[in-house]
């Protein structure tokens, strides 16, 4: 959370995060989604890479769903939540 404090203060026009719910506690990636939100609701521009589907639904607006390196779907949050076919063959779910 500092790394992302820190970087703010640049007042970066694209927000870039790998994995920033990786190793944190519950009550910690919950403040961290808020504060994203808070983040999006500013119009800060973020890009984020992550594994964790409940963190990326609550906080994402559109997804792409990558293997091998290759964009095997995108949409929107909505859309994917919605097709199960991608969620089953690509996030397990």
């Amino acid at each position: 959370m500092l790394s992302i404090a820190r970087t703010l203060m640049g007042n970066p026009t694209l927000l870039l995060m790998d994995e920033p719910s990786e190793g944190l506690s519950p009550l910690v990636v919950r403040t961290l989604s808020e504060q994203i939100l808070k983040l999006k609701g500013l119009g800060q521009t973020i890009l984020m890479s992550e594994q964790s589907l409940p963190f990326a639904l609550a906080v994402a607006d559109r997804a792409y769903v990558l293997e091998k390196g290759a964009i095997r779907y995108q949409g929107s949050i909505k859309e994917l939540e919605a097709d199960e076919e991608v969620r089953k063959k690509y996030l397990m779910i």
